[in-house]
């Protein structure tokens, strides 16, 4: 009985971790996200207010280039299983556990 406890607690415990690393991935993101816009307002207001010309690629170099990586970021965050998914894992456990028992 004992056994089948310490299972269902590591079980829930392998949950809570994972549950804690998918909380911690989503945070980053909309912290990223939530910077990404704050700067970026204030950025392209300041050239406005200072006589800049607002249809300049200037002006929105920074947000152009920090949504490329925001997107990315969003890529990792969101549709990771798409490339990296629990199957891929799988296989590299394995390879990596029949590397180091020499089977490899």
């Amino acid at each position: 009985m004992e056994s089948n406890y310490n299972h269902e607690n590591y079980q829930k415990e392998e949950a809570y971790l994972r549950a804690e690393k998918r909380l911690k991935e989503l945070k980053g993101f909309y912290w990223h996200a939530f910077w990404y816009v704050a700067v970026n307002v204030f950025i392209v207001g300041m050239i406005v207010a200072n006589g800049g010309h607002f249809w300049n690629f200037g002006t929105f170099a920074t947000p152009v280039f920090w949504g490329i990586g925001l997107a990315f970021h969003a890529l990792c965050v969101f549709v990771k299983n798409v490339t990296f998914g629990k199957a891929w894992e799988a296989r590299k456990i394995k390879e990596f556990m029949d590397k180091e028992q020499g089977k490899y």
